[in-house]
């Protein structure tokens, strides 16, 4: 059961000011839409609804107790408020299913919440001892348990590789499967211990060595980039001529997903040699920032949280062919 939280308390919305700067022009109508994708603890939706008066938001969330706290949170703002309890990826959807076939803007805050980080029953953080679990969305089956225990040493070895860019990954994979061997590993606590035991002195001071692992248990059990990979030009196709989209990305996972796809659609398709371009390969994106943005100083220094934000917007310049 979800408790009384005030969500201000334990969020403050990344880049914001800047995510309004980017999407404003695309929020100039009479009657504008805006899908927030990754609707959290709704700091950034709040601020567009109260910036800007004729807005609706299409809300989008997998996980129920944010949904729940953001609901409360936002209840002021009525109907121009839509949530939807689905994954990013079912963005075309959700808008679809409440009669919008275009949409004004979309947002997208990627990774994990405060919510989920500060949450310690949901096994999210490496410093808490806690049962691994790690679903952003608690009725879905997989765990970060379950891989644990279920995955072979080559799985382990992928996923600690391709989704946390660990270089030790292949030790890391032979220690939990010696490990587990033992006893079963079920708490972020023992897990911890495990990586820690097998991680040599000479790199014990360079960062924590559950950091990647987790990272990487944690993008697998949610199939996060899988997800990224699909959202991102659904949201593109999404948006009417003249709408924006601004990404902000958490680590190079995320963000090299999120350059190519706005990149692919910023570039023209006409093969090499044609002496005209015709319509139908111009660029459907103009890109609005220069490479990725990070957050100023003093943001930084006001909120840790932002320091690994990348942040990417594009305006949409042509329509589907």
């Amino acid at each position: 059961m979800v408790d009384s939280t005030d969500p201000r308390d334990i969020h403050t919305p990344v880049m914001l000011e800047r995510c309004i700067e980017l999407l404003s022009p695309a929020l100039q109508g009479d009657a504008p839409v805006m899908v927030d994708a990754t609707l959290g603890l709704g700091g950034h939706t709040e601020a567009f609804l109260q910036r800007f008066p004729r807005l609706t938001v299409v809300a989008l969330d997998r996980d129920d107790e944010a949904i729940e706290l953001a609901t409360r949170r936002l209840a002021p703002f009525g109907d121009r408020l839509r949530v939807v309890h689905t994954v990013y990826d079912g963005i075309a959807d959700a808008a679809d299913s409440l009669g919008h076939r275009t949409v004004d803007a979309v947002l997208f805050d990627l990774g994990v919440s405060s919510l989920q980080l500060d949450r310690v029953e949901r096994g999210f953080s490496y410093s808490k001892d806690a049962p691994l679990d790690m679903r952003m969305d608690a009725t879905s089956e997989l765990t970060a348990e379950a891989v644990i225990a279920g995955y072979d040493e080559d799985e382990l070895r992928r996923i600690f590789l391709d989704y946390g860019e660990e270089k030790l990954a292949a030790r890391y994979a032979r220690a939990i499967v010696r490990a587990r061997a033992q006893s079963p590993i079920t708490r972020s606590g023992q897990l911890v211990s495990v990586l820690q035991d097998a991680t040599p002195a000479v790199l014990q001071r360079a960062g924590h060595p559950a950091k990647r692992v987790f990272q990487a248990l944690r993008i697998e059990v949610n199939h996060e980039l899988d997800v990224l990979e699909r959202a991102i030009p659904l949201a593109v196709d999404l948006l009417r001529v003249g709408g924006r989209i601004a990404v902000m990305s958490f680590q190079s996972l995320e963000d090299r997903i999120v350059k190519r796809a706005l990149q692919a659609r910023a570039t023209s398709t006409a093969p090499r040699g044609l002496p005209v371009e015709l319509p139908e390969h111009r660029p459907e994106l103009k890109l609005l920032t220069r490479g990725a943005e990070l957050a100023d100083d003093e943001e930084r220094a006001r909120n840790p949280r932002s320091i690994p934000v990348r942040l990417r917007a594009a305006e949409r310049i042509r329509g589907n062919s």
